[in-house]
């Protein structure tokens, strides 16, 4: 690999940051004190933008650090500390805190007093285990607070919906140097759950709705249950707000169970969206989409689609149904006529698919089905026996089973700048008609997200993507089924499909394997402008593995634009391994990130 991309990125990154003077602190600290305890004095303490004017401006500085001082040692665990308020200086006067911490008291073992009706014996027993404050340890009064969070939190999370804390006492000894908390609990009465009550009027059906729920009737009550369900609803996407919230104690039914109480606000029903891409790589299109929700009162999407563009047009309409048959499950159905015109290959078709998606956890998920593609194929291929050209009008049908999976572990599904995405599917595909081929296709990529500082402002993100063809020969697989690289997407600086070889008329070849990385800097510069330089490199392979040998590189510049529903994407891209018939430069237009 030669340096060139390398040093590319690392001239266009570049980037300024800005440093900030130091503020003066309020008052400086003084004292035998370890590092940690100091550090908190001075957060503590606070900074100011100029230094005091006078000797009066400085001693009422040094009085409020001090206050401050003595609060934070307090909660610190310092019950006996000696603070004197100090000025130094006449012409530029100096605060000063002069800290003497003293001993640190220590917690004894806490109590624990029930206010009736007291939860069951096992409960308490838990959640009394949940404390985690034991003798000696530092008595900080976050510590005791947090522990009385925790004892509340653990009697709801058991089914105790209505418990709350009473005000806690707690001793300060100051001969023991011990600090000796009492917590007053209000359990209240367990909760079984009734049913669920949707509140709203809408096109959702009621019963569709409480079959979501992931309780049945009569079960203690717990409130990650209700936050699933309202995951459940508000992963569907037809809906502009969800409410889930167990009904009030004076809403308890007679048997004493309690109804879980929804709220939906729809979003509009019907939806008519317009779009335009532009690249002079991978061609202009203009698209005219319309969405009905909830046509069939179940949370779902129907959508009809139209896009005419340089290099791929389609009709066609797609159906989702979430929790199809048992909750996070997803039937996707879809049908379209698609027209794709590129410089490898011609394609008029129609296809159909249908996919079953299960979700994992909360951003993740996996997907099984079949398609099928019935279309007329105008190509242009390589003979590996004649090395030569061969022209291909042909009719096929293809059979394709349809696997993947998407793994999200980043922090933001629009604009990440931490954690890590990877995707993967497996395709075992029957062609017919003219001609007859199995093959396996497979095909993973991952990315990456790593600030470069603790303010997210500066990231480094990263790609890599893998394909292989098992089981066919370049001159069987049908052309769209072959790996291909180039464009916005994949290598930019290069046309649509222009990295890899090529035929003698300049079609680009297509192949059996695939690699292709990625290698960005996003620097947010100003307000909701982003700056971005990246290199980008990619390879076709004629063998099941990928042929690193031909790797080709593109680098450029950028910016985004940031939106509630995503950046829009404007890139200047440059090929780096130019070929007689590679543009000099090609441009970007787009919604979202490049990956």
């Amino acid at each position: 690999m030669t340096p060139r991309p390398a040093f590319f990125l690392l001239s266009l990154a570049g980037v300024t940051i800005a440093s900030t003077a130091a503020a003066d602190p309020r008052a400086q600290i003084r004292g035998e004190l370890d590092g940690t305890l100091r550090e908190q004095l001075v957060r503590a303490v606070g900074e100011v933008d100029d230094a005091p004017s006078n000797r009066f401006e400085a001693r009422r500085r040094a009085r409020s650090a001090m206050e401050s001082a003595e609060a934070l040692l307090r909660s610190e665990g310092y019950y006996q500390p000696i603070l004197e308020d100090i000025v130094e200086g006449e012409d530029t006067p100096v605060a000063i805190v002069n800290v003497t911490p003293g001993p640190r008291f220590t917690l004894t073992d806490p109590a624990v007093n029930w206010v009736a009706p007291e939860p069951r014996a096992e409960t308490a027993a838990t959640v009394i285990g949940d404390i985690r404050l034991t003798a000696g340890q530092p008595g900080r009064a976050v510590d005791v607070i947090a522990a009385e969070g925790r004892l509340v939190a653990g009697l709801v999370r058991n089914g105790y919906a209505d418990a709350r804390a009473e005000p806690r006492r707690v001793v300060v000894d100051h001969a023991a140097l011990t600090v000796f908390p009492t917590y007053n609990i209000a359990a209240g009465d367990l909760v079984r759950l009734d049913g669920v009550r949707l509140e709203t009027r809408g096109p959702t059906n009621p019963d569709w709705v409480a079959g979501l729920a992931p309780w049945s009737d009569g079960a203690v009550y717990d409130p990650e249950d209700v936050a699933e369900l309202e995951r459940r609803l508000l992963e569907t996407g037809v809906y502009d707000g969800v409410g889930v919230a167990l009904a009030p104690a004076d809403q308890t039914l007679a048997d004493g169970r309690r109804p879980v109480i929804v709220s939906l606000t729809d979003r509009p029903r019907r939806i008519l969206e317009a779009g335009a891409t532009f690249s002079t790589a991978d061609g202009s299109g203009v698209d005219l989409r319309w969405t009905w929700h909830n046509r069939f009162k179940r949370a779902d999407t129907l959508v009809w689609e139209a896009r005419i563009a340089d290099v791929d047009s389609r009709l066609g309409v797609d159906l989702s149904l979430p929790h199809w048959r048992e909750p996070g499950q997803t039937l996707k159905l879809s049908a379209a006529l698609v027209n794709e015109d590129t410089d490898a290959y011609e394609r008029t078709a129609f296809t159909t698919a249908a996919d079953l998606q299960q979700r994992i956890g909360k951003t993740s998920w996996f997907s099984y089905g079949v398609g099928l593609d019935v279309g007329h194929y105008n190509e242009t291929r390589f003979d590996p026996l004649t090395q030569l050209p061969i022209n291909f009008d042909r009719d096929l049908y293809i059979l394709t089973g349809r696997g993947s999976f998407y793994l999200d572990r980043s922090n933001d599904p629009l604009d990440p700048t931490t954690g890590w995405r990877f995707t993967g599917s497996a395709q075992p595909t029957a062609v017919g008609g003219e001609d007859t081929v199995l093959f396996l296709r497979v095909e993973g990529q991952g990315t990456a997200y790593l600030p470069l500082q603790k303010n997210g402002k500066t990231v480094l993100a990263g790609r890599v993507r893998l394909g292989s063809i098992l089981g066919g020969e370049e001159l069987t697989v049908p052309s769209d089924r072959l790996f291909y690289s180039g464009g916005g997407g994949s290598v930019r600086g290069y046309e649509y499909q222009g990295v890899g070889p090529r035929l003698p008329d300049n079609t680009p070849r297509g192949g059996l394997s695939l690699f292709e990385t990625s290698l960005e800097i996003r620097r947010d510069v100003w307000r909701s402008f982003q700056a971005v330089a990246f290199v980008d490199a990619g390879a076709i392979g004629f063998q099941e593995t990928p042929n690193f040998n031909n790797l080709r590189y593109g680098a450029g510049v950028g910016v985004r634009y940031k939106l509630p529903f995503g950046p829009i994407r404007a890139d200047i891209a440059f090929p780096l391994d130019r070929r007689d018939g590679d543009a000099g430069f090609q441009i970007y237009v787009s919604i979202g990130q490049a990956f």
